[in-house]
C-alpha cells in the first residue's frame, strides 16, 4: 500500500462494489428480473467499462479492481434480463 490514501479508495472501492452483491443474490435466488430495468443496466454497464478503462489509463488500483468485480456483477443481473426479456420470464 503506497499510502493511507490509496487504502482509503480501496475500502470505498470494496463497500461500494459489494453494496451490489446482495441485488444479485436476490435475483439469482428469486429468478425474477421483474423489478430490474434494461436500460439502467446497460447504462451501468457501459459507465463501469469506461471507468475501468479510465483505472488502467490512470494506473488506479482501487478503480480498476472495483470496476472489474462490479461488471461481472452487473453483467450476471444484465444476462439474467436480457434473458427474461428476449426469451420470457421463468415460471
Amino acid at each position: 500500500m503506497s499510502s493511507l490514501l490509496e487504502l482509503t479508495g480501496l475500502i470505498a472501492a470494496g463497500l461500494t462494489t459489494f453494496a451490489f452483491l446482495p441485488q444479485v443474490v436476490q435475483t439469482w435466488r428469486s429468478r425474477s428480473t421483474e423489478g430490474l430495468n434494461l436500460p439502467m443496466l446497460a447504462v451501468l454497464a457501459s459507465g463501469i467499462v469506461l471507468w475501468t478503462i479510465y483505472g488502467f489509463g490512470t494506473g488506479q488500483l482501487p478503480v480498476i479492481l472495483a470496476n472489474t468485480v462490479t461488471l461481472c456483477l452487473v453483467a450476471i443481473l444484465l444476462g439474467m434480463k436480457l434473458r427474461d426479456t428476449l426469451f420470457g420470464a421463468r415460471a
